[in-house]
Parts: structure tokens; sequence; C-alpha cells
């Protein structure tokens, strides 16, 4: 019995030694918690491991540029011909130039102080310009190639718009006793500068009135700066000049003290003139108090002022300056009392040359047809 015991013993220990040298598969089973080990089910998604939509190109919405969206102008610069800075043309000018700067696209604008109309004419043609300031009667004649411009041949220039009306100054002093047209013979009298739209016009006048400016009167050629500085100085005893109203370098003169002066009616050679060279002129009464001492109205032959492009200039452009200028004519206004007169349909009436397109297509989009 003692050996039969001693034998069991001996077999269970034996069992124990086995097993502690066998490892237990038990721990190379997965656990219930072995789970973990796989991707978790929000990064198995496989929306997770896709681009998000957000980075896919988006279909065209409101701040993205339509298919049909006009392309944007490139930068532009322009440069518009004006007139003497004692004048209307350049202040007026310089005025639009700082309009376009700030209203219309891509574009910036400065004018440039000039012989006024005729030079106007020939930077159009030379490109020297952009946009100009030029008289209708004036503009024909570069349009067609004649009179002045029969040298230089046709340029190509083309109306933007009829802006308001010149009227033609002749301003005399009173001591020197002129009273009319006539009484220019002999006398000293600035025509302004050479082959400028107011010397075409005052020799036109005066031819009409039986004077021969090459020959009859004492011709000086003096800007209307030069020529009001003139008169103060008693080196002259009248001027002509064709301007808007008022003319800041006339109310200068006028405004100082001890000159005296005398505006000189000339309407009355009109029919004259059209008869020669075209219905470019009208009477244009100029109303008393415009000057300081003025205390009359003055008949003066009136001629319209047009702001002329290049015919090649850029239509897309030609439109949106109308329309800037049509919708800052309170601004107009403000830069020269001759803003005012600008505006619907006066603008398309009285130009003696056709109108570039991009003018029609405003026009037209405005509801007024260009004949």
């Amino acid at each position: 019995m003692k050996r039969v015991l001693t034998i069991l013993i001996f077999a269970s220990v034996l069992m124990l030694l086995a097993a502690c040298a066998t490892p237990t598969p038990v721990p190379t089973i997965a656990p219930p918690t072995a789970a973990p080990t796989q991707p978790p089910a929000p990064t198995q998604a496989p929306a997770a491991t896709k681009p998000p939509e957000a980075t896919k190109p988006p279909a065209p919405t409101a701040t993205t540029a339509p298919p049909t969206a006009a392309p944007t102008r490139a930068k532009t610069r322009l440069s518009i011909a004006t007139g003497g800075t004692a004048g209307v043309y350049y202040p007026y000018g310089g005025g639009l130039a700082g309009l376009i700067s700030k209203y219309v696209t891509n574009t910036e604008a400065a004018a440039e102080a000039t012989q006024a109309s005729a030079e106007n004419m020939q930077f159009i043609l030379r490109g020297r310009a952009d946009l100009a300031f030029a008289l209708a009667d004036t503009v024909y004649d570069a349009y067609a190639g004649q009179a002045s411009f029969k040298d230089i041949g046709k340029v190509p220039v083309r109306a933007l718009a009829v802006l308001y009306s010149n009227y033609m100054h002749l301003v005399a002093t009173e001591e020197s006793g002129i009273k009319t047209v006539a009484d220019l013979k002999g006398k000293r009298v600035s025509v302004n500068t050479a082959g400028s739209g107011t010397e075409i016009i005052a020799n036109r006048i005066m031819e009409a009135a039986g004077i021969d400016p090459e020959k009859d009167i004492q011709r000086q050629r003096l800007s209307i700066g030069e020529s009001v500085n003139a008169m103060k100085d008693k080196k002259i005893d009248a001027f002509w000049w064709s301007g808007g109203l008022p003319t800041a370098g006339v109310t200068d003169l006028t405004s100082t003290p001890g000159m005296k002066v005398r505006f000189i009616a000339n309407a009355e050679y009109i029919q004259k003139m059209s008869d020669k060279y075209g219905p470019f002129y009208f009477k244009l009464p100029m109303p008393k108090g415009t000057y300081p001492g003025q205390d009359a109205d003055v008949d003066t032959v009136g001629v319209a002022n047009l702001l002329v492009v290049n015919e090649k200039f850029d239509a897309s452009l030609a439109y949106d300056i109308l329309k800037m200028m049509l919708d800052k004519k309170a601004d107009l206004g403000l830069i020269h009392a001759e803003g005012k007169n600008f505006g619907l349909p006066q603008a398309t009436v009285g130009s003696p040359i056709p109108f570039h397109p991009g003018a029609i297509q405003f026009y037209a989009d405005n509801k007024i047809t260009i004949k």
C-alpha cells in the first residue's frame, strides 16, 4: 500500500512537470478583446479614404466667372488732347481723365494741354492722342482732308459725342474804339494760335466782313492766356476766342481792376460763312452777366464741340466711356459749367462726321438711332 502511494505521488510530479514544460495554447487564441487591433469602423468607411467633396472642382457658381462673362480688359492708358490751360477744353479734359481713371475698369487717362482743335486732329491721325476735343468745323475739315488738312490728307476721325457749344468771343479794349468786326481793320488783333479752330473761324468771319486777315489787321497768333496778358499790357487791341462759358482767361481779364473791354457781336456773318464752308455755324447769344461788366447779351457765332477718337479706337472702351459719362453726368457739371450740357439726346445732335461704332451701340442701347 505504501509502495502504491509512492508511485502515485511520483506520477503526479511527472505530470506537473510536463504541464510546466508545454505552453498552453490559450494565450495564442485571439481573445474577445483582440477586435480593437482591426481598423475601427469610422476609418473603414470608404468615404473616409476618398478625397472629401470640397476638394473636387466646383461647378460654376455666382462666385466663379460664367462661360458668357466678358473678358477683363487689359490695362489701358489713354491720352486726351485738350487745349490751352486758360480755356475750357483743358479743365474739362482733365476732369474727364480723372473720371475715366476712377470709374472705367483697368483704364487710366491723362489730359494733355495742346493748341486745341487743329493740332488735336493731327494727334489723332498720328496716334499721339486717343481722345480729343475739337470744333465741329475743324473736325469736318480733318475728316474730309480739306482746307488746312490738304497737305496731310484725310484724318480717320470718328465722333463719340457732341459735348457743348462754343461761343465766338471778340473782345476789344474800350480805348481801341472797336465796336464792330469791320472796325478791326488796321488794329492789333490776336487770332489765337496758328491753325487753331479759333483762327479758322476768326478768318472766316473777317473774310465775310470784308477783311483780309493776311493784310488788313496787324495779326498776332497768341493763345488765350497769352492774349489776355497782352491785352492787360496794352500790346493788342482785340482778340478772338472760341470757347465755352465762362472761359477762365476771359473772366480773369474782365475781373482785372481798371480793365475795360467790349464784347463785339459777330453773328450777322453766319449765312455767308455757311454758304461757303458748310452748315456748322449758328447764332448763339452770350447771356449778359457771363463775365464781370458784361451788361447785355451778345450775339455770337456758335459751333459745336465734339469728343472724338480714331476710327480704330476700341469699341467696347468707347461704349464704357460714354456710359460712365452719362452715369456721372453730375460730376461732369462739377468739373466745369459746360459739363452740365452733356446728355441725351443732345450728345448725338450736330456732328458733321460719322459716329464711332462703340458710340452707335451705346446710343442704340439708350433707344437713340444714329442715322
